[in-house]
C-alpha cells in the first residue's frame, strides 16, 4: 500500500538522521511505493559502469541515492528552520501549510 508523504519533488529538506545528517538540498525525485526520496548533492554514492556506447570510457559514476523520508523534514522558507507539515482545506482546495508558520507551502 502506498501511503501519503509530506515531501514532494521541488521541496528543499534536511537531512535529520543517519550519515549526511545537517546536509540540505532539493528534492529531485520521490518513491512513494518505497517512501524514499533522492536529495539533489546529498547521499552520493560511487557506481561502477562497463563501457558502453553512451559511456565508451566506463569508470566510477557519482550519483544519488535515495533517502528513506522519515530521515528528511521540510525546511520553512520563512524561518529557515525545519518544521512539520499540515494539511487544510481552502476553498475547496486541499493545501499543505508550515506548522512553525502557519503560511501555505
Amino acid at each position: 500500500m502506498m501511503t501519503k508523504l509530506k515531501i514532494k519533488s521541488g521541496d528543499i529538506v534536511r537531512v535529520i538522521a543517519g550519515d549526511h545528517k545537517g546536509s540540505e538540498g532539493k528534492v529531485v525525485r520521490v518513491y512513494r511505493e518505497k517512501n524514499k526520496a533522492v536529495v539533489e548533492g546529498v547521499n552520493m554514492v560511487s557506481k561502477h559502469t562497463k563501457p558502453s556506447a553512451k559511456n565508451p570510457q566506463g569508470g566510477i559514476v557519482k550519483k544519488e541515492a535515495p533517502i528513506h523520508v522519515s530521515n528528511l523534514a521540510l525546511v520553512d522558507a520563512k524561518t529557515k528552520s525545519t518544521t512539520k507539515v499540515g494539511f487544510r482545506i481552502e476553498g475547496n482546495k486541499k493545501v499543505r501549510f508550515s506548522k512553525k508558520s502557519n503560511q501555505v507551502i
